[in-house]
């Protein structure tokens, strides 16, 4: 095994005992994206000078015995949504070419402090406002989207080329790509991670999170992530600071796990329906009781979704989308003018969907602990494919297929973490989310944990 093909606890057990150098680490993510990043486009920008010097600086206080915790050394990637000090956030667009950040997002700062290494920012579906990242392939087959919008740091992770990254995710952005990259994608609690420093899509359905090759390196991000930011107005004021897992356990007894019987399994390919239900099968060989449960208020998913996001990108937009409308995606330019036509009654009937469509789910999650469903309803499209056919006659765009599955839990701001669960004829992986309750973090990773304890899964092709 190469080194930058670690997974992040792996790494991280070898920098603490001294076995690995964050120097050797770095070197070899960088001599991956060398090799990779022509034809991935994972990057918007790298930082492989000033990486060497913080591997070097982090090799230098190991040895002298101020090691600061699991993320000391280690490479990392951020969406070029979050700032970092004295670098650009693009956000992939030609609308911020020219800004650099003054100052470190929370969560960069986060990082930085528990010494992890900067190697570059990701590409996004340009300003977050998509679900394919077109600049970027994927990891697994060149031809097929990465999914989006959080496309490139999931690449990144994939491939190699970081240990781990940070996405954003306002309908899916994180775990849809890391559902068609087989990777690990965590979307926290709503307010869980400080947004300071993070370009808004939509304020009341952004979430910062990461993407990781294992449950349990998601677990080792979150711990470093959480906690509340005064400058951040929607960070919660309290909540779990670390999320411990133990090794190898594999044991969920006594955990009851919601089988959905209406509209998680609508619409969606027979191989990851299939590849869903085993691993609800393999859910209850651990120990886990299935119980069978109506997902509420449905129809009004797709509605409330667009009628929260649509507006409140507009609003984020305003002056440029004025200023430099010619600067935008066409397909980004679309969406942010279609929501100058939105009306402030109907913003409101979608805040009041969302109200009752939370208040709908927490009534569902007396009767259990996680909801385990498909993250989206398809594998990975070609990337010159625009619309998916159903066989009950339906045809939706890529973009709306994708996020219908992952919406809810926006909407609902309930913790959600998608893992791979299997692969489709063509052997492009297919992912299961796990959703639980407010601050339920743990239960999804517990869960999560323990099914990749039994099903270990391997990585793409190099």
């Amino acid at each position: 095994m190469e080194l930058f093909e670690l997974t992040l606890a792996e790494a991280a057990a070898a920098v603490e005992e001294r076995s690995l150098s964050p120097v050797e680490l770095t070197d070899s993510v960088l001599g991956r994206i060398d090799a990779v990043e022509e034809r991935l486009q994972a990057y918007v920008t790298l930082t492989g000078e000033s990486a060497r010097d913080a591997a070097a600086r982090a090799e230098r206080e190991i040895a002298a015995g101020g090691y600061r915790g699991p993320l000391h050394g280690i490479p990392f990637g951020l969406k070029d949504m979050i700032d970092a000090a004295g670098m650009p956030t693009t956000a992939s667009s030609r609308v911020r070419a020219d800004h650099f950040a003054q100052a470190d997002s929370a969560v960069a700062g986060r990082l930085s402090a528990a010494g992890g290494v900067l190697i570059g920012k990701t590409h996004t579906h340009e300003f977050a406002y998509g679900l394919t990242t077109p600049q970027t392939r994927n990891a697994w087959d060149q031809d097929r989207i990465a999914g989006g919008s959080s496309g490139g740091s999931a690449v990144a992770v994939a491939a190699g080329t970081a240990t781990f990254a940070l996405g954003t995710d306002t309908g899916g952005s994180i775990r849809v790509p890391a559902a068609l990259n087989g990777l690990v994608g965590l979307k926290p609690t709503y307010g869980l991670v400080p947004r300071h420093g993070v370009v808004a899509l939509s304020w009341s359905l952004d979430h910062v999170g990461p993407l990781t090759r294992t449950v349990r390196d998601a677990a080792l991000v979150l711990s470093a992530l959480v906690g509340p930011a005064p400058e951040d107005p929607g960070s919660l004021r309290t909540a779990p600071t670390a999320y411990p897992l133990s090794p190898g356990d594999s044991d969920l007894t006594g955990l009851r796990v919601g089988v959905p019987v209406n509209y998680y399994f609508d619409r969606v390919a027979p191989e990851v329906e299939a590849a869903v239900r085993e691993a609800h099968t393999q859910l209850a060989d651990m120990g886990a009781e299935l119980v069978e449960v109506e997902i509420p208020m449905t129809r009004y998913v797709q509605a409330t979704q667009w009628g929260l996001m649509v507006p409140e990108a507009t609003a984020a937009h305003e002056r440029t989308l004025r200023s430099v409308p010619e600067l935008y995606a066409p397909d980004v330019r679309i969406l942010l003018e279609a929501g100058e036509l939105v009306s402030a009654g109907d913003y409101l009937r979608a805040q009041r969907s969302r109200t009752l469509m939370r208040q709908a789910w927490l009534s569902m999650f007396d009767g259990i602990d996680v909801l385990a469903a498909p993250t989206v309803p398809m594998t990975a499209t070609k990337t010159d494919q625009t619309s998916v056919s159903w066989p009950d006659g339906s045809t939706e765009s890529v973009s709306d297929a994708y996020v219908r599955l992952s919406a809810p839990a926006n909407i609902t701001g309930l913790p959600s973490l998608s893992l791979p669960v299997g692969r489709d004829h063509a052997g492009l992986p297919v992912g299961m989310q796990l959703i639980g309750r407010p601050l339920g973090e743990a239960a999804v990773l517990r869960t999560g944990h323990a099914y990749e304890t039994a099903h270990p899964w391997s990585r793409p092709p190099a």
